[in-house]
């Protein structure tokens, strides 16, 4: 599916509506340049899953959990993990394989970890379209 969205608000719903319709042991693979609007997406999912606390990117702890919504939510960015062995240190395969929903931005530089049912969703901006523009494409 692709979908176009014209704002940061109209991106956290996308998100919203996603979370929403997330299942236990979901893992989103979320891929994009820096400043396309991953973390919105995010915090959209989460508010989607019913967390109100507020989320942010957990690029220097890699991975952030949130157990306040319907389903536990496993915030992964690994933008600076170094090697896929990096993952395994933090015990990724709880989170991967557990009851929650997993997020993990960046998800191309873990692409040898990733299961190959996980959901891949890419945000792309397109100047042509306006600087708010984003084109998010949802593979599952």
């Amino acid at each position: 599916m692709v979908y176009e969205t014209r704002s940061a608000e109209e991106t956290l719903a996308l998100g919203r509506r996603i979370g929403q319709e997330a299942k236990p042991g979901q893992i989103y693979a979320l891929s994009g340049d820096l400043g396309v609007g991953k973390t919105v997406f995010t915090q959209g999912m989460a508010q989607g899953l019913g967390i109100t606390e507020p989320v942010s990117s957990p690029t220097f702890t890699i991975v952030q959990v949130y157990e306040g919504g319907r389903l536990p939510f496993y915030h992964f960015d690994v933008y600076r993990i170094g090697d896929v062995t990096e993952m395994e240190e933090i015990g990724y395969e709880d989170c991967f394989f557990g009851e929650g929903v997993c997020l993990i931005e960046w998800a191309e530089l873990i692409a040898d970890i990733l299961p190959d049912d996980c959901i891949r969703i890419v945000i792309r901006k397109n100047l042509q379209e306006g600087f708010s523009y984003r084109q998010i494409t949802i593979d599952s």
